[in-house]
């Protein structure tokens, strides 16, 4: 088995006529749209930022669907499936941010990697003076690389870091917190990149562990402090992930979806996923797709 088996589709959209090769940043711009619906899918070679200013609707988010309302800031990483539907769409801005350039990023602040961990929603109604900031980043974003002049890849990069801090210091403290060393943070970042490869193989802790060349007991370290999570929670989080993507997209009986994520035993994959999410698989798929 191998990751990405799940037919989610796969869409390029705001950079599908991008030429420049060396690309990294890219700014979109969508106003008085109206009622405007997409459907699931991921990206999987970049992570989007959109900057609502005015509209309202609903985000699905691997199977759960979350209100949310303009000004706000939606966060969607590389290979988070997301649909949206847009009741009133008026004004809101996309910038998307190249895979790798994004790792690279992410890798400056240990901030900066926790943003990116999975989707959230930062409301900023509350805040105007972060809002106000946030657009004139943007658009100074949008004016960077529409202007293709000198020095454009330097300012393109600050505008970018700016933008991040901007939102970070928006988030409420229990959102977003420092954990761990930069050594714990790199070794669960190669952990998850790990887990994210092999999920579906049923490895040991201690085949990973083997992988990073640490100890079983310093790879529980690094996660716990760097994540909050244990190894095993994470492999866990991983593989129901996938699960939940295989039930709502594909028509696979749960016997094959089992087999699938390394499980021998269907009833055994049953009684996990029903102990990780509150649903046997055959509910979830029932709840999902009403």
């Amino acid at each position: 088995m191998t990751p990405g088996m799940t037919p989610v589709p796969r869409l390029r959209l705001y950079v599908e006529h991008q030429q420049d090769e060396d690309w990294f940043v890219h700014v979109g711009h969508v106003a008085n749209r109206g009622r405007w619906r997409i459907e699931p899918h991921i990206h999987p070679e970049y992570g989007q930022l959109i900057f609502v200013r005015e509209g309202r609707g609903v985000v699905e988010l691997e199977g759960m669907r979350v209100p949310f309302a303009g000004p706000c800031a939606l966060l969607l990483p590389t290979d988070c499936v997301h649909g949206l539907d847009y009741e009133v769409d008026q004004d809101r801005w996309v910038v998307t941010i190249e895979v790798s350039y994004l790792a690279q990023i992410s890798g400056r602040l240990p901030e900066f990697s926790q943003l990116w961990t999975g989707p959230r929603i930062i409301p900023l109604s509350y805040n105007p003076e972060v809002e106000r900031e946030s657009y004139q980043l943007i658009r100074r974003l949008e004016q960077e690389m529409l202007a293709n002049a000198s020095g454009r890849a330097a300012a393109l990069e600050a505008l970018l870091t700016l933008l991040q801090i901007t939102l970070i210091r928006a988030m409420p403290d229990n959102q977003l917190q420092e954990h761990g060393s930069p050594a714990s943070q790199r070794q669960a970042e190669r952990f998850r990149d790990l887990v994210n490869q092999h999920y579906g193989k049923n490895l040991r802790l201690q085949e990973y562990a083997e992988m990073m060349s640490v100890s079983v007991t310093q790879l529980r370290s690094a996660c716990t402090a760097a994540l909050g999570q244990s190894p095993t929670k994470v492999i866990h989080s991983r593989i129901v992930t996938e699960a939940k993507r295989s039930l709502i997209f594909s028509d696979l009986p749960v016997e094959q979806i089992a087999f699938r994520l390394g499980f021998d035993d269907a009833a055994y994959f049953t009684r996990f996923f029903r102990r990780e999410v509150g649903q046997t698989p055959s509910q979830f798929r029932t709840t999902a797709k009403n």
